[in-house]
């Protein structure tokens, strides 16, 4: 098989078809790109529960004067003996592992860190207007629903929060943008092996002389094939590398500045965005080549 003569043909090939090439190359770079940040987000996601599933907590608000609560009015607040009363209530809990006490100055450092740009909220808050607290650790984030309706209404309990809801409904929008980003990736691939197969074709028919020819002459279906395939392999692979270039902006602009609002235990590692790009140039590759096939067989009869 002469290497000169596959090359050539497949130069051919694509300055005949230019336009469609380009065509090719965008679409596989958006849908490689679409599908590679689907992928990025499942693996955010899914680092970002792992690392809370055992930092989930219930918090249960106490009573301070002058709460709004309808359960904390005509009080003054949580006594010592209700708040001791409570706290031995909730350790005496199957599905409590631990309990630890947050006071308002504990509760008011930890807003203040996480509200450090907000200058504003931090000047309308002040130490009194933060409520104390008891953090309960469950031993399965799951029982959360039997603690809260154990602690709902008890003496010197203002309110029950479950962070694992809140937490929920962060991840459920995740999901959601992940399985968008999914399914259009998913119609941009379809329509790129369309498109593939349709530049393979107007390249077979430009060339159909030469590869009667070459049929005539005894050559093998794979050598008549191969440099039809080899144009669609170059395509994938340019829009590969341009998908990649757009999966390291993404990384580093978008994921890295979400971070900045996350654990950074959950950050999406460059190892994890390589194994991600290599997933998706083989994808897009493996596309290229399998709509060239089909579509030579299909309309070629070779």
């Amino acid at each position: 098989m002469r290497a000169n003569f596959i090359f050539s043909e497949v130069w051919i090939g694509l300055r005949r078809n230019l336009t469609m090439t380009i065509a090719v190359v965008v679409t596989v770079a958006i849908g490689m790109a679409l599908l590679g940040v689907g992928l990025m987000i499942n693996s955010q996601i899914s680092s970002m529960k792992d690392f809370w599933a055992d930092k989930v907590e219930v918090s249960v608000f106490l009573c301070k004067k002058n709460d709004p609560f309808p359960q904390c009015k005509g009080s003054g607040g949580v006594t010592a003996q209700e708040r001791a009363e409570l706290e031995t209530t909730i350790k005496a809990m199957p599905q409590v592992e631990s309990v630890q006490f947050e006071n308002a100055d504990a509760a008011y450092k930890n807003f203040r860190e996480q509200n450090a740009n907000n200058t504003v909220l931090l000047s309308a808050i002040q130490v009194e207007d933060m409520p104390e607290s008891l953090r309960v650790k469950l031993k399965d984030p799951e029982t959360y629903g039997a603690v809260i309706e154990a602690l709902k209404g008890a003496p010197g309990v203002s309110n029950v929060v479950n962070q694992k809801e809140l937490l929920e409904k962060f991840f459920s929008l995740l999901e959601k943008v992940r399985w968008a980003a999914m399914m259009i990736a998913i119609i941009l691939v379809f329509a790129a092996t369309l498109l593939i197969g349709n530049t393979v074709r107007l390249s077979a028919f430009n060339r159909r002389r030469e590869t009667g020819i070459m049929r005539l002459v005894g050559a093998s279906n794979l050598y008549i094939q191969l440099p039809f395939v080899m144009e669609g392999v170059i395509a994938g692979l340019i829009g590969g590398v341009v998908a990649a270039v757009l999966l390291i902006v993404s990384k580093v602009f978008l994921f890295d500045g979400v971070q900045l609002y996350l654990s950074n235990n959950s950050e999406l590692s460059w190892e994890t965005l390589a194994s991600i790009i290599t997933l998706t140039m083989v994808i897009g590759v493996l596309i290229c080549v399998l709509a060239s096939f089909v579509t030579l067989r299909r309309y070629l009869r070779v």
